[in-house]
């Protein structure tokens, strides 16, 4: 069969072909990636003292949830939400939980946009 095509792909909406955008966004998702990062790491320090009958520490990292997107004013930005696992709760009701402050659990756009 013949692979050419005389289709021809238009340009999306959401698309963007600026640089200065470009920049700015992968900018916004470092400077949030750091910032979550320096929120868990303070999180840690703090429940650093609870430790376990082994005395291994109770509250540790546990990777990173999934790639999500959050809708900004300056387009879409991927993020990573880190995760905190207590390996000392007997049960939901004695487990210790990280909640983000810069990046809620349920956030998948800025409050500029809803303003």
């Amino acid at each position: 069969m013949n692979e050419t095509s005389n289709i021809v792909p238009l340009r999306q909406p959401d698309e963007i072909d600026d640089p200065l955008t470009n920049i700015l966004r992968a900018g916004a998702r470092q400077l949030l990636a750091q910032a979550v990062e320096v929120e868990v790491e303070t999180f840690l320090a703090t429940m650093k003292d609870l430790k376990l009958a082994d005395g291994r520490a109770r509250v540790v990292r546990h990777g990173y949830g999934p790639v999500r997107t959050i809708a900004t004013g300056i387009g879409p930005v991927e993020v990573a939400r880190a995760k905190i696992r207590d390996r000392g709760a007997a049960g939901d009701s004695e487990r210790i939980r990280f909640g983000s402050a810069i990046l809620p659990l349920w956030a998948r756009r800025t409050r500029s946009l809803d303003a």
